[in-house]
């Protein structure tokens, strides 16, 4: 029993302990360089946009109060991250031309495919499901962008030729 009291203790402090190592928060205002400097986002689209891209798909994750327990935060933390690394939609305007296209095209597939918002996601916020009317929205204006791009740019500086 009191090995177990130790070990009860020691996992206390290593929580109390481990609650003052956060990861820098995902916060910025700065809208210089997203999607929208170059294409229209429709308010429907921000709307979606908002409700279900924009914590890991932007420079800008809005917290809910669990992110400040860790190692909660740290895993959030890791999953900004990596949506960032995807599609950062705050940072899209530096893309290449091909990277903005593919992008696009990527969008269309995996919300067409349910594959995002990811499902772990989708649990805790359930406001962030899409419905097949906001699927369709979503993949539309994606699908604009596309078409868009290919009207004003060469198809081979948006495509890699297949060898």
């Amino acid at each position: 029993m009191k090995i177990l009291k130790r070990i009860l203790l020691l996992l206390l402090i290593a929580f109390v302990a481990i609650q003052f190592v956060r990861p820098a928060k995902n916060v910025s205002t700065d809208k210089s360089k997203h999607v929208s400097t170059l294409y229209t986002v429709p308010a429907e689209v921000n709307t979606i946009l908002t409700k279900a891209c924009n914590d890991c798909h932007t420079n800008n994750t809005v917290y809910p109060w669990y992110a400040s327990v860790q190692p909660v935060s740290w895993w959030l933390d890791d999953h900004i991250k990596d949506g960032k690394k995807h599609l950062n939609f705050d940072e899209y305007s530096t893309y290449s031309l091909r990277k903005q296209y593919h992008k696009m095209e990527e969008v269309i597939e995996q919300v067409k495919e349910k594959e995002m918002p990811l499902n772990s996601y989708t649990w805790v916020h359930g406001d962030a499901k899409l419905t097949e009317d906001e699927r369709v929205a979503l993949t539309g204006w994606a699908q604009s962008v596309i078409d868009t791009m290919k009207a004003h740019y060469p198809i081979d500086s948006l495509v890699r030729k297949k060898n």
